[in-house]
């Protein structure tokens, strides 16, 4: 009599236990796309940003030396004929708040070449995000690191004379934020352009820091003869300066910038 032999039944296998997939796998639309690719670089820039405090710092730094020492230095000898009382600490204020914003736009956007050099530019060129994605993102990021070290100088506001209770934020938000977006975007076409970072400095230095010294920031428009009264009339920069301190000063500080500046020897 032969013997009962167990006969083991095998289990399903994970395959077949698996769940089946569905037929049709919803792709992301283009719409989604973009906006990952836009949020992807500017949250990118911004945790690098954090990621180096002294980058900030000196970023920081730099504005509140210059206002505090070329404002201390032009204290005794700076006059705006028609405007007794204001002070060059005052006038300089809103200029160095556009120069916060310069120089965050400067070094936030030479980020472009040193992802063009690491390759992660042309990684994220490859991807399914268009260029118009990419650009906006950089602007963006660049942007908004400018925005942020702006505001937190416009703390020292109170220092200038500033009445925290009469400024206009709504104009000041407006000018900052297109004033950011200027400066980023000029700063990432000559970034694109210029191969090395040396290079993108030299150019900086012929090229925005004069529209920043021109704009009506360190002296007014008459003070600074014809020519340059008529090269500053044209400095797209001047709307700036001329935008903060409209929004932080008020209806007296329209004719600031068309005043005449004596110096008393």
């Amino acid at each position: 009599m032969s013997a009962d032999i167990p006969v083991s039944v095998p289990s399903s296998s994970p395959v077949e236990a698996a769940p089946a997939a569905p037929a049709h796998r919803r792709e992301p639309g283009t719409l989604a796309l973009q906006w990952a690719t836009v949020w992807v670089l500017l949250s990118r820039d911004v945790v690098r940003f954090f990621r180096q405090p002294s980058r900030g710092v000196g970023a920081l730094a730099q504005p509140i030396l210059f206002w505090f020492v070329i404002g201390s230095g032009f204290a005794g000898s700076f006059r705006v004929e028609g405007a007794q009382g204001l002070g060059y600490q005052q006038f300089f204020f809103p200029g160095v708040v556009t120069m916060v914003v310069l120089f965050s736009a400067i070094f936030a956007t030479i980020t472009v070449i040193e992802d063009r050099k690491e390759g992660f530019l042309q990684a994220v060129l490859a991807g399914p995000g268009s260029r118009l994605a990419v650009v906006l993102g950089k602007a963006l990021g660049s942007s908004s690191i400018a925005l942020m070290q702006a505001s937190l100088f416009l703390l020292f506001a109170p220092l200038a004379g500033v009445d925290v209770k009469s400024v206009d934020y709504a104009l000041l938000a407006a000018v900052m934020v297109l004033s950011a977006l200027a400066l980023t975007g000029m700063g990432m076409a000559l970034a694109w352009w210029v191969k090395s970072s040396a290079g993108y400095h030299a150019v900086m230095s012929l090229v925005m820091l004069p529209m920043w010294v021109l704009s009506g920031a360190m002296f007014p428009v008459k003070g600074a003869g014809p020519v340059l009264s008529w090269v500053m009339t044209l400095n797209p920069m001047r709307f700036s300066v001329e935008g903060v301190r409209r929004a932080l000063y008020g209806a007296q500080a329209v004719s600031y910038t068309h005043l005449r500046a004596h110096e008393t020897l």
